[in-house]
């Protein structure tokens, strides 16, 4: 996979592997691959090791680890409201 994908995209690319999978080797199976994020763009491989979970038991628990590594920057912009005024 060397065609970078969108962040929006990134719940069906994580799809593409078998579960449960061991974070190293869902590491593995995504190095290589770029995600375009909000602001810039990290190899997916490294953004699941930096993650603290040692196993992912379906998609969705790779794809919230994932949100929880990542930099606030790197979903949108920093201290945007989402509508509470």
């Amino acid at each position: 996979m060397n065609k970078p994908i969108k962040l929006s995209h990134l719940r069906a690319t994580l799809q593409d592997i078998s579960y449960p999978v061991e974070r190293h080797d869902a590491a593995n199976a995504f190095d290589g691959v770029t995600i375009l994020l909000a602001d810039g763009d990290a190899d997916l491989g490294a953004l699941i090791r930096d993650c603290v979970t040692d196993e992912f038991d379906d998609p969705m628990d790779l794809y919230y680890e994932l949100h929880n590594a990542m930099p606030i920057a790197a979903l949108g912009e920093p201290g945007q409201s989402d509508g509470d005024a």
